[in-house]
């Protein structure tokens, strides 16, 4: 192993190719610290996105070694193959320019799946008592960690397929809330879901599940959201 690594970057959008780097290489370094080195040392036109550099936002999700990941959090250590790194945008979104992507569609889908938050209780109310350790509590804390970086919406056959699939951020977003029992939309947000661009359009094939950084199981939500779909077509409530 050098003390250099060849690192790949792809630019341009989606008629772009990829420009080979010299980047010293460093302990402890991220391929975050990667790009950004790139960026403010080698080449200052490299458009990438960022923000905490800690893993909150999810913001600077790239595909990493044909791999979707959080740079931030990823150690080139960890998946360098020898020397060498190929960094390119992330997969299923609009590439706006070198790294950096759209991310409007993610987010309309979200909205689509019906996943804001709707109570009945104003700011005059008492507060809503959950119990911590009931089932529907339990359920919806599985998945409520979603930073919204998109790594499992990359990651998705499905969505490659199907572009109109809400996808597994969107559904997990939903499963969430149906488990919510100050929200009042479950039945609207079930009928949301039960298209044909929704839960049942997943193939649970894990990838989702696989490479979420924040070791979120969409497909088990999604599997949840089957259910509650199934259950409510037959009562006659969808």
């Amino acid at each position: 192993m050098s003390d250099v690594l060849d690192v790949k970057v792809w630019r341009g959008t989606v008629e772009g190719s990829f420009s080979t780097y010299r980047v010293p290489r460093q302990a402890s370094q991220t391929v975050l610290d990667v790009v950004t080195y790139i960026q403010r040392v080698l080449d200052p036109s490299l458009s990438y996105r960022f923000a905490c550099r800690v893993g909150m936002c999810g913001s600077c999700a790239m595909t990493v070694n044909g791999i979707a990941r959080w740079t931030c959090r990823t150690h080139v250590a960890k998946v360098a193959k020898g020397d060498a790194l190929e960094i390119a945008p992330l997969s299923n979104l609009p590439v706006i320019k070198d790294l950096a992507t759209d991310m409007s569609e993610f987010f309309d889908k979200w909205a689509r799946a019906q996943g804001q938050f709707k109570g009945k209780l104003t700011r005059h109310d008492e507060f809503a008592q959950v119990e911590p350790a009931s089932k529907a509590r339990v359920a919806a804390s599985a998945g409520i960690e979603c930073i919204g970086c998109g790594v499992c919406y990359a990651s998705c056959d499905v969505v490659a397929w199907r572009p109109e699939f809400l996808g597994p951020a969107a559904l997990n977003r939903a499963w969430t809330l149906v488990n919510d029992e100050r929200d009042v939309a479950g039945a609207e947000r079930l009928r949301a879901v039960a298209g044909d661009a929704g839960c049942h359009s997943c193939h649970t094939q894990g990838s989702c599940s696989e490479r979420c950084p924040k070791q979120i199981a969409p497909t088990a939500g999604i599997a949840g959201l089957k259910r509650m779909v199934a259950k409510a077509a037959v009562r006659g409530t969808l």
